[in-house]
């Protein structure tokens, strides 16, 4: 690594996240590193890190670079990697923005879950295109302690489970993976989101990230949560041929998910840098091992 490796610190409703841009993709980030960064007691803090490197640096990238210029290689909090993360592609589009590297309008942004569209509007939210959604066969169940619930599958490019509860405070603390089964539905963990009604096309959230713990917000989840509760609802897009629009409250705020009939998902919510600095050498020397 550089001896000097600049940082910034950005949340989209609450779901927050280390930054670290690297245009040629010099910076080394092992596991450890990521997780030592993401720790929020003895490094920044975050949800997740943001790797901001141009697609043609990166060999996972180079293949979306003619149509994006900049690729999100987004490592989970414990330094796993993640194909896609809804929040985290607001947050980066709005990083790219604080660095004059793009202007308010349109752009395409690679992520592993491929190249999302997204528009920087002038009141500061930031839409996605966040692709369509898969629904996978089979029944799949998530359990908290004693309680258990049915769960959709949903895939949005990372796996998710959404089970409706009637109360949030059922999920427990969500300080370990629920429980799902079967295991085979999701043979790398999946993200799983617990959910109540709030009023007409309004539902509110708690989620747990695989690779994470309980976050604030979950961009992707509460895709998945408003693909879950139209299905459920009987107003599937593509049945009722018109757009459905979900709001979708998390414990950071509230995001706004629309799903076109040709099963296209646009999310929309607030993205915001909060500081920029620079790691201390000696202290990410350290944290190499």
């Amino acid at each position: 690594m550089s001896t000097r490796t600049a940082f910034l610190k950005g949340h989209g409703t609450e779901n927050d996240f280390v930054i670290v841009p690297d245009p040629d993709n010099t910076v080394d980030l092992p596991p450890a590193v990521v997780a030592a960064l993401c720790d929020r007691r003895a490094g920044i803090g975050g949800d997740g890190l943001l790797h901001v490197v141009r697609s043609a640096a990166h060999p996972e990238a180079r293949a979306m670079a003619p149509e994006a210029e900049w690729f999100m290689d987004y490592r989970n909090g414990d330094g796993s990697i993640a194909e896609m993360c809804g929040n985290g592609v607001r947050v980066f589009a709005r990083y790219l923005q604080h660095a004059g590297l793009v202007a308010e309008g349109d752009l395409a942004v690679a992520t592993r879950g491929g190249v999302k569209r997204v528009h920087l509007a002038k009141d500061g939210d930031v839409t996605v295109g966040m692709g369509r959604a898969r629904l996978p066969e089979g029944d799949v169940t998530v359990r908290v302690g004693e309680r258990e619930w049915p769960a959709r599958n949903v895939n949005m490019g990372n796996p998710h489970a959404v089970a409706f509860v009637d109360d949030l405070a059922h999920a427990g603390t969500l300080a370990s993976a629920p429980a799902h089964a079967p295991a085979a539905a999701y043979p790398d963990g999946v993200n799983v989101e617990f959910v109540v009604d709030r009023g007409p096309r309004h539902v509110a959230l708690r989620v747990h990230e695989r690779g994470s713990g309980e976050t604030r917000s979950c961009g992707t989840g509460a895709c998945a949560v408003a693909v879950a509760a139209a299905r459920r609802d009987g107003t599937d897009p593509a049945v009722v041929g018109t757009p459905v629009t979900y709001t979708v409250d998390v414990p950071g705020g509230r995001l706004v998910i629309t799903e076109h009939p040709d099963g296209e998902i646009e999310m929309t919510g607030p993205a915001v840098i909060v500081a920029e600095g620079e790691i201390d050498p000696a202290w990410l020397e350290n944290a190499q091992g």
